[in-house]
């Protein structure tokens, strides 16, 4: 026996997978702080290029942070080692993507 019809039609079914997706869209957005696009395509879309940009420096900021504590947690010994300067370069490297971000704003 077939399966009884979800959809009228195949418009139908487009239609409700097309909101299925902005719906997604709007909710991905939203998790991550972020302000809906605009409407029409050609409006600049401020807001929300600087709220990526803060979102990015943000997470820059923050990870350098935890590498940080990371680092001046672990022993002594460690912290004279390859592997301590190799992460306290990287540390260095992001704060100053971090403080070219800054810039931009």
């Amino acid at each position: 026996m077939p399966q009884p019809r979800k959809y009228v039609s195949r418009a139908a079914q487009q239609a409700e997978y097309r909101k299925r997706q902005a719906a997604e869209r709007r909710r991905l957005l939203e998790s991550k702080g972020l302000p809906v696009l605009p409407a029409i395509s050609t409006i600049p879309g401020h807001a929300r290029w600087n709220a990526m940009i803060l979102y990015a420096q943000t997470l820059l900021t923050d990870a350098a942070d935890e590498m940080q504590e990371y680092h001046d947690d672990r022993s002594e010994e460690w912290q004279d080692s390859d592997k301590a300067e190799a992460m306290l370069e990287r540390v260095e490297l992001i704060q100053e993507a971090a403080e070219r971000i800054q810039q931009i704003r």
